[in-house]
């Protein structure tokens, strides 16, 4: 039986347990090793611990490696290059007080999964770059930075990876960098990317599917006309900071999911639609409500701001889209009506529209609601088999 072995730190008796249960399992492989260690166990005597531990499961070439610490009151622990040579490693996931250290490329043949979760890296983006360059086969990534992370500068080349998430609670540096080059990515996803100078996608021809969520003070402009290959994009981006490159034209984009909780989203929304000939399915996705806006002190509704419609009808609207979906549409703000009424009045394929709706236990209020559902129900649509939906959560 090939064993699996998972390891939490609850008491003293935790190293003991560990370094016994190693030695007493005789199975050549070992499937999966996940040791998940807190503040407690983490002295000096005991990280030495886990790297003879390590040293034990890599012997017994062990197939999937999860090591979980976290020491607040400390210095990280050491993960030396030496420990990245494992030829039989197919997942490795390091999180949190974890210190990388690679000053030479490594070899791990095998390896298809990596997540480096909140871990510290050496010499900036040598360590990341020698990991990487280690790993010929590489499929996923998936990268968490803190403000422990350091390094200004990030830089992904893999030919062989396939899905990458980012996701970066740091606040940046202004002249910093991301850069992914990836000739076989087929799914990204970006989260919380701010204020680093640029986020470079070089090469992503294969991509299907991008979700790019709260990404400010980076040159917005190179990451959407990075996606032009995508067949499916979801976007959470203020519209302030959006440029989409002259060109960019997302012909194979045939899903859009957006955001609706940010000042003026709809700009956004109308570049998006003007971009995307062959679109068939719309999202738009409010994810707060009206009072949880106000007590952030945060208004998607600037005062004088006002929508437009495109002068021209998007080639979509009039060939392609037949699915609108609204979820949690709130309906308080003129624009949300006028572009609702805008898409049903225009997309002349559309079959369905779905608008799902917050509860309502004010009665006024309710009432506000029906006789705007019935102005909506009202609009004459462009699509005589359009089904029109509402929903309430």
């Amino acid at each position: 039986m090939v064993p699996r072995l998972e390891f939490v730190s609850t008491s003293e008796r935790f190293a003991k347990n560990v370094g016994r249960s190693l030695l007493s399992h005789k199975a050549p492989v070992l499937e999966s090793l996940h040791m998940k260690i807190r503040n407690h166990e983490c002295d000096d005597i005991y990280l030495g611990d886990i790297g003879a531990w390590i040293g034990i499961a890599f012997a017994r070439h062990v197939r999937e490696f999860v090591l979980d610490v976290y020491n607040s009151f400390g210095e990280p622990l050491l993960f030396l290059s030496s420990l990245f040579c494992c030829d039989t490693l197919v997942t490795l996931k390091l999180k949190k007080s974890i210190y990388i250290d690679v000053p030479c490329p490594v070899s791990m043949k095998s390896l298809r999964i990596l997540h480096l979760e909140s871990v510290t890296y050496c010499k900036d983006n040598e360590s990341i770059c020698n990991l990487l360059s280690g790993c010929p086969n590489l499929e996923e990534l998936v990268v968490h930075r803190g403000d422990s992370s350091y390094g200004k500068n990030f830089v992904i080349v893999v030919p062989s990876l396939k899905r990458l998430s980012i996701n970066d609670s740091a606040s940046g540096w202004s002249d910093g960098r991301y850069v992914i080059n990836a000739p076989c990515l087929e799914y990204l996803k970006i989260e919380r990317l701010k204020g680093y100078e640029i986020c470079l996608i070089e090469n992503v021809p294969e991509l299907v599917e991008a979700n790019i969520r709260d990404v400010s003070k980076t040159s917005s402009e190179n990451i959407l006309g990075s996606l032009k290959s995508a067949k499916r994009l979801s976007l959470d981006l203020s519209t302030f900071e959006i440029k989409c490159p002259s060109g960019a034209i997302f012909y194979q984009l045939v899903c859009l999911e957006m955001y609706t909780h940010r000042a003026k989203w709809w700009n956004l929304l109308t570049l998006m639609l003007d971009s995307s000939p062959k679109l068939q399915v719309l999202k738009l996705v409010d994810c707060w409500s009206h009072e949880q806006h106000l007590d952030y002190g945060w208004n998607p509704y600037l005062v004088g701001e006002k929508w437009s419609e495109p002068k021209y009808v998007p080639q979509c609207l009039l060939s392609h889209l037949e699915a609108f979906v609204w979820t949690r549409c709130d309906w308080r703000k003129e624009e949300e009506r006028k572009v609702a009424a805008y898409i049903l009045r225009n997309a002349i394929r559309l079959k369905k529209a779905t608008f799902s709706i917050r509860p309502i236990e004010k009665l006024k209020e309710l009432e506000k609601r029906l006789e705007m559902l019935k102005v909506l129900n009202g609009v004459v649509r462009g699509s005589n088999s359009c089904q029109l939906v509402f929903e309430f959560e």
